[in-house]
């Protein structure tokens, strides 16, 4: 099975969702996404699997997103996702993704019904 997390090694929620993966047995593929961000259409992606809006994965307390004036209504899914491929750090983490689906692992063991 192959399965990818979206991961951020500072952020306990990320490091115990990844622990649990390895406590069952998986090894995931592991994609720092603040080193290296997913691009809009995988976002895009993400959010399909995930069956959200581009608003719904924003992490809205990061003091980028009010500086950044996110939290205007009139802006769009598109407007969105790029401020989310510009500042990663918008993303709410960690996210799997395998069996054609996403979750994120808030809290961590949201990721098993995935699996």
């Amino acid at each position: 099975m192959d399965v990818t997390i979206y991961h951020n090694p500072r952020c306990s929620k990320s490091r115990q969702t990844l622990e649990l993966l390895r406590e069952k047995g998986i090894e995931p593929s592991i994609i720092e996404y603040l080193k290296t961000p997913p691009s809009a259409p995988e976002i895009a992606d993400i959010l399909a699997k995930l069956n959200r809006t581009p608003r719904e994965l924003m992490r809205v307390k990061e003091p980028e997103y009010k500086e950044q004036g996110l939290n205007d209504a009139a802006l769009d899914d598109g407007a969105l996702i790029n401020a989310m491929v510009a500042t990663p750090k918008l993303m709410e983490r960690p996210i799997v993704l395998a069996n054609g689906r996403a979750a994120v692992g808030r809290p961590p063991e949201d990721v098993l019904k995935i699996l």
